[in-house]
């Protein structure tokens, strides 16, 4: 008996760390100061050496059952760009700039192509959000997953100076709220995806003129990541009171979070078009909109609450980073809360 036969090789995953090396040297920075295989990633501290307070924000997070539709459709070079996404947009809502990166990877069977393939996907999130993939790990744990499954997560270092943090305590009655469009469902609320649409290679296949692709297309499209928008934004002069990233709780969840006590969100839900790919899920799932509002992202991201002086140049940095934008709805005076009307 030895290790192979129990069920865990060790030759596949030394294949997969070399196979998966030209998509992490894509995502290197000065301040990386080693190499992938080593015990530890080392990141020099000169990226915020001139901060007056550089103040570290970290976030953590992972795909969740969107790894499903992976699995039929047999694609993975997608679900890593959403693992990063998860983490490094909730570092930005902080007024954040990733700065390294992490992956965990743990499989039933260690496929080196299909494991390069989950790491491309995380590189090229590292990639458009300007972090560094400064390690991870591959564990094959035979027995505990499928031979064909495997699960994926992240944790992500960001830094901002102090000075620059958004925590909302300085939104009021009036502000604006800005809303960055979604790229669709993102990473969330794919349990009730799942029991909604037929899981089958043949339903995920199936085109829809609505949508303008397929529907596996649609449902696993890679979360939008907000970095870019988010820093254009800033480098415009505009300061961010509060920053919200709509995920697992939709609006009614997650908009609050941004909030201080005494103001609630008022957003409009016809202040932009709802994205077709939910309106197929509501439709389908006789889904209410209170339920869709309180599980989805509804085709809006990432919200920002302004000064309404600086609503038009918040939205011209965000196009300029090419994305999105639209005023969705106001702050007003009450208890801390979203409303849709």
């Amino acid at each position: 008996m030895d290790y192979k036969k129990a069920g865990v090789d060790i030759e596949a995953g030394y294949e997969s760390v070399r196979l998966m090396k030209q998509f992490v040297e894509r995502t290197n920075r000065p301040e990386v100061l080693t190499g992938l295989g080593g015990f530890s990633g080392a990141f020099s501290a000169n990226a915020f050496k001139d901060m007056e307070e550089p103040t570290l924000v970290s976030g953590t997070d992972g795909v969740g059952t969107k790894l499903k539709l992976a699995f039929l459709l047999d694609r993975h070079d997608t679900v890593g760009i959403d693992c990063v996404a998860m983490c490094v947009n909730d570092i930005a809502c902080a007024g954040g700039e990733p700065l390294f990166f992490l992956d965990y990877i743990a499989c039933g069977r260690n496929y080196p192509d299909k494991i390069a393939q989950i790491v491309k996907g995380v590189a090229e999130g590292c990639v458009q959000s300007g972090a560094a993939l400064i390690g991870g790990e591959t564990a094959e744990m035979p027995g505990f997953y499928p031979e064909d499954e495997y699960d994926l997560a992240g944790f992500a270092v960001g830094v901002v100076d102090k000075k620059d943090l958004i925590t909302g305590q300085s939104i009021r009655p009036g502000d604006v709220l800005v809303g960055i469009a979604s790229s669709g469902v993102h990473s969330n609320g794919f349990s009730l995806v799942r029991k909604v649409f037929e899981m089958s290679r043949e339903s995920l296949d199936t085109y829809y003129d609505e949508l303008g692709e397929t529907l596996g297309e649609a449902l696993l499209r890679p979360t939008k990541i907000y970095v870019k928008a988010l820093r254009a934004v800033k480098e415009a002069g505009v300061t961010i009171k509060g920053c919200s990233h709509i995920t697992g709780g939709g609006f009614y969840e997650n908009v609050p979070r941004m909030l201080p006590e005494g103001v609630k969100a008022v957003i409009r839900k016809d202040s932009y078009e709802v994205p077709a790919i939910f309106k197929m899920l509501q439709a389908q799932g006789e889904i209410e909109d209170h339920m869709m509002y309180n599980t989805y992202n509804m085709g809006i991201g990432m919200v920002m609450a302004l000064d309404p002086k600086d609503t038009e140049a918040a939205i011209r940095a965000v196009e300029s980073a090419g994305e999105k934008a639209c005023v969705i709805g106001t702050v007003e005076s009450g208890e801390k809360s979203a409303e849709l009307v």
